[in-house]
């Protein structure tokens, strides 16, 4: 109804509200610089307005560490040559630093709290992706594994398969992804990871077709340009 929630209530409401905000802020992303509004800091004021009006509440805390330390990378995710940049790859002296220190105090404050949430472990993947060094690998597929439990979805468990294959195991990835194909057949990043991890298992023909596929199917100019230099890399 539309009324104010009881105290039970809140909780699961709070997650629908969180996960509109983000998906705000996604939308933004996807668009790229210069789409008219901004979406993501029309998403990082809401996180933070969530943050005054509901105090003290870590999955609150983390969607906003999350949209932080997404976000302080993100001066860095399009190359000099105009493709998208994973975050290993970016020049991190491009990174806004009060940003990642403010949503890795927020995502500890969170963690603090003893009250594990899927946002919570969102934002610890990326607090992971934005460390010092090469990124953790293993740790970052085990997160992928507890945040399956809260959110079973197609995407999570294609996040965590690109995940194993980054530490070592793409064989195992591909084994996981294939049967998604299904549910995931017009989701771009879907075809980019198929394509990776058949070239990374010496499938270059068929990479080559997910390729081609998940170039018809990028809207973002940059995610076109690396994709087909990983295409004509083959």
């Amino acid at each position: 109804p539309f009324a104010i929630p009881g105290p039970g209530d809140l909780p699961d409401r709070m997650q629908s509200v969180l996960t509109t905000v983000y998906l705000i802020y996604t939308a933004g992303y996807s668009q790229g610089p210069g789409a008219g509004v901004d979406l993501c800091a029309e998403a990082v004021f809401l996180a933070r307005l969530l943050v005054e009006l509901a105090p003290a509440q870590p999955e609150v805390e983390a969607a906003l560490a999350l949209l932080l330390l997404t976000e302080g990378r993100s001066p860095a995710r399009i190359g000099a040559d105009g493709q998208s940049l994973p975050p290993a790859r970016q020049d991190r002296s491009r990174w806004n630093a009060a940003l990642l220190d403010e949503g890795r105090a927020l995502l500890d404050r969170a963690l603090a709290r003893r009250a594990p949430g899927p946002f919570q472990i969102k934002a610890a993947i990326a607090s992971l992706h934005s460390a010092d060094g090469p990124p953790d690998w293993p740790q970052i597929a085990a997160l992928y594994t507890r945040l399956l439990d809260l959110e079973p979805t197609p995407v999570i468990r294609l996040n965590r398969a690109v995940a194993l294959a980054e530490a070592g195991h793409p064989a195992r990835a591909l084994a996981e992804v294939l049967p998604l194909a299904a549910t995931l057949q017009d989701y771009q990043p879907f075809h980019a990871a198929l394509a990776d991890l058949l070239a990374r298992t010496g499938q270059t023909d068929p990479a080559r077709a997910a390729y081609a596929r998940a170039i018809a199917l990028a809207t973002s100019p940059a995610d076109r340009a690396f994709l087909q230099a990983r295409l004509l890399a083959l």
